[in-house]
């Protein structure tokens, strides 16, 4: 496998920190960014490395040489003149393996590219790591169905009542060289060239990870990445380290109780709901949604109409800066005699609760520290799930809101 490193970058917004040197040379713990990104390269088994670049190419040239210091081996590509990052996809595309990882130079990652390698179908034009944030309003929001395909992109600004999945193009890519071909000069991968594959009819796909990536291009962005280098917080994030969570029910703990919720617009988060789970995000723990969802199985909602009931539920999250690491749902429902039905989900599964399946799912597609994780909930079929599954829990009810659920969690 190849990795191409996007390197061109001058790095203006950054010029006090850089000097005359290009944007990848902006030093995290001591070293280049990009050099932490061919560390990881070859953590991951990938030795094989072409950096692309631009302005100030010769510090990147003169820096690692042809990479043999790093146990890795070093192409060079140097664009003439400023071609965006399609184009200069296009430009070195005699250079590129039929399949490749590509990877911005300006960002922090600690992603096992194995894992996002292996997700990459190859059918496919493209696999994107996507994740949620924490400002969804201001961001260029994907869109991906419950196959894991994307299906739009959204870029920003949005409609206040958007209603949009949280989902952000992380911008780190499985590439197939193939894809190069609708690529223009001057143009962006993500602004112009996704857009046109989608348009014609190729298949692009997002991988959903909760490991670290962050872009450090502005100071501020910077300062962040140094900071969560330091602290830790970066290498906690890798799928090598399990991470605890607090898992939470949707309706009766994050939103009002209504009854079976069928529609988006039914939807109102309780107060104190978003800052409590902001509190979570911020604590380094993540937020999970596990919840009993027999209204497909009912047939009172499709599960094109839960993705839009949960799409509402991550929109105002956002408006709160705040954000679920992944959702899981049961859509079964062992009783039967309601009108329109669906038979197929008429059974008596491992995944409702007080069934512990979502958990175990959980559990394993996140690796989370069982150990260190909690469950909010406000019925006695949670409780009985997180006793099942052998974690504290802590029920909502009128005298304890969700926010004081997080806060006893967050002091433990």
């Amino acid at each position: 496998m190849q990795l191409v490193v996007i390197a061109g970058g001058k790095g203006t917004r950054l010029q006090e920190r850089l000097g005359d040197r290009p944007k990848p040379m902006v030093e995290v713990d001591g070293k280049p960014l990009i050099e932490h990104q061919v560390l990881l390269a070859r953590k991951h088994g990938i030795r094989d490395i072409l950096i692309l670049t631009g302005y100030g190419a010769e510090y990147i040239e003169r820096y690692f040489g042809d990479g043999s210091a790093w146990d890795v081996q070093i192409d060079y590509h140097r664009e003439a003149q400023p071609l965006g990052t399609a184009g200069a996809l296009l430009d070195a595309r005699h250079k590129l393996e039929d399949t490749f990882v590509v990877m911005y130079g300006d960002t922090m990652v600690n992603v096992d590219l194995q894992k996002l390698i292996a997700s990459h179908s190859a059918g496919a034009s493209a696999t994107l790591l996507v994740h949620p944030n924490d400002h969804p309003q201001d961001s260029d929001l994907v869109e991906m169905n419950d196959r894991n395909e994307i299906v739009a992109f959204h870029p920003y600004p949005h409609a206040a009542d958007a209603n949009l999945q949280n989902l952000v193009n992380a911008a780190l890519y499985v590439f197939s060289k193939q894809a190069t071909e609708l690529a223009r000069s001057p143009a962006d991968i993500a602004k112009q060239l996704f857009p046109a594959l989608l348009a014609n009819g190729k298949t692009l796909c997002g991988y959903r990870s909760r490991e670290y990536i962050k872009d450090a291009g502005t100071p501020e962005r910077l300062d962040r990445v140094r900071s969560d280098y330091q602290s830790g917080r970066v290498a906690a994030a890798s799928f090598d380290a399990a991470i605890p969570a607090v898992f939470l029910d949707r309706d009766g703990t994050l939103n009002r109780d209504h009854g079976w919720l069928n529609s988006p617009e039914k939807l109102e988060l309780l107060p104190g709901a978003a800052e409590a789970v902001r509190a979570i995000n911020r604590s380094g723990r993540l937020a999970v949604l596990i919840t009993n969802q027999p209204v497909v199985a009912r047939g009172e909602c499709t599960e094109a109409g839960l993705r839009q009931i949960h799409n509402r539920l991550e929109w105002l999250l956002g408006k709160s800066h705040a954000y679920l690491d992944a959702i899981y749902y049961c859509p079964h429902h062992p009783d039967s005699g309601y009108p329109g039905e669906r038979v197929d989900l008429k059974i008596a599964c491992a995944c409702r609760k007080p069934a512990t399946g979502l958990l175990e799912l959980a559990t394993r597609d996140l690796n989370i520290d069982v150990s260190r994780s909690w469950m909010i909930g406000d019925s006695t079929t949670d409780i009985q799930a997180a006793k099942s599954f052998g974690i504290p829990s802590v029920l909502v009810s009128g005298a304890v809101t969700i926010r004081d659920a997080v806060d006893q969690i967050l002091s433990a």
